[in-house]
């Protein structure tokens, strides 16, 4: 009966006594850098956004998002239309270049925000606005 056992016993004992391997790095914190805008017509509006530890090109788009949000509402708009979003990475620090209109009413367009259900967000999940 033992030499039955044996076989998955010392299979056991080989499995319990391997080294844990290490976890993947910690996930790394954003730091948001600072956002800038500039007025390009009317209701068109540039936002240049910095920022490191982002995971992707993604986390760079909601913080160019967060601030069209914020920029709206400041304004005394309601909503925005995403046009644009350039992103590039170098030496750990993204840049966006995110184009947005802003407006009163609904815009028509697939990419629409609403600026308050968008900055509400954005407060929540700890990213700066403008």
């Amino acid at each position: 009966m033992w030499a039955r056992l044996g076989i998955p016993i010392l299979a056991l004992a080989a499995l319990c006594s391997c080294e844990e391997t290490p976890q993947d790095e910690a996930p790394s914190v954003p730091e948001y850098a600072g956002v800038e805008t500039r007025l390009l017509d009317g209701d068109l509006v540039n936002f240049f956004v910095e920022m490191r530890g982002a995971r992707d090109a993604g986390d760079v788009e909601d913080y160019a998002r967060c601030a069209a949000a914020q920029y709206a509402l400041i304004r005394g708009y309601g909503f925005a239309r995403h046009l644009r979003t350039n992103v590039a990475q170098e030496g750990g620090l993204w840049r966006g270049d995110a184009v947005y209109t802003i407006s009163a009413a609904l815009p028509r367009g697939l990419k629409t925000i609403d600026a308050e259900v968008v900055a509400l967000a954005c407060a929540e999940n700890g990213i700066p606005m403008v």
